[in-house]
């Protein structure tokens, strides 16, 4: 589905002249339909992980008929949370991720791959604080029993041109039965990075019990446990 200047503006909250120079100086791609801007729905998505804006869920749900709302942290539970993967470089990097994915029975691995290492030529998934989201431009829909979030902590940092220098520790991957779920999962994991708490338990790389917990306040829209100050008890 094609986005409009108004769903544009709705979706970030933000003027018409914010959205253009969007399209003139940071990259969002759009197309001109008789003299007005038309956006590409998951292109959006891309962009807005890139640039670290958060998208509201009812934006995103959006024109997918209402279909059930997908867990993060059902979706990373199922996906698994692993420790100490190896890789040298981002190459060496995401073909570890890739061999960690929950994929159908004879699917291409090595043609994955290849497909993040295409979008990272493109412009770097990394989001920050070491943080990369590798994903294709287009979701990857399989034929999967349910939607899974992948989350690999790195033995050892690589280089990942990442907006803030920093070399990425930390990778998350998502793969989907449906369109619409891709796009909820990588809305909410973007909006998941911005909280805090989940984020501190990801940059710690803290035991996976506490990052599914984490995930699943977000999800339910807790605040993160405040830290007590002695000197106020």
């Amino acid at each position: 589905m094609q986005l409009t200047m108004r769903d544009m503006i709705d979706m970030f909250k933000v003027s018409e002249a914010t959205v253009t120079r969007w399209v003139k100086q940071q990259g969002l791609q759009a197309q001109r339909v008789a003299g007005q801007f038309r956006f590409n729905r998951v292109e959006v998505l891309d962009w807005a992980i890139a640039h670290q804006l958060i998208l509201e869920g009812k934006s995103v749900d959006h024109g997918f008929g209402g279909q059930p709302q997908v867990s993060l942290g059902d979706a990373l539970e199922a996906g698994g949370i692993h420790y100490q993967v190896p890789g040298e470089n981002q190459e060496g990097a995401l073909r570890e991720v890739v061999s960690r994915l929950s994929l159908p029975d004879g699917f291409d691995r090595g043609l994955l791959l290849q497909l993040f290492l295409a979008r990272e030529a493109v412009g770097s998934t990394a989001v920050g604080d070491g943080i990369a989201i590798p994903h294709v431009r287009r979701p990857i829909i399989l034929q999967v029993a349910r939607s899974l979030v992948t989350l690999c902590f790195l033995k050892r940092p690589v280089v990942y041109q990442a907006p803030d220098g920093k070399p990425v520790r930390t990778l998350f991957s998502v793969i989907s039965p449906t369109v619409a779920a891709h796009m909820q999962l990588l809305a909410q994991l973007s909006r998941a990075l911005h909280d805090p708490g989940f984020r501190r338990s990801v940059v710690e790389a803290k035991p996976s019990e506490t990052i599914l917990r984490e995930a699943r306040r977000v999800e339910q829209g807790e605040q993160p446990a405040e830290t007590i100050n002695p000197r106020a008890a």
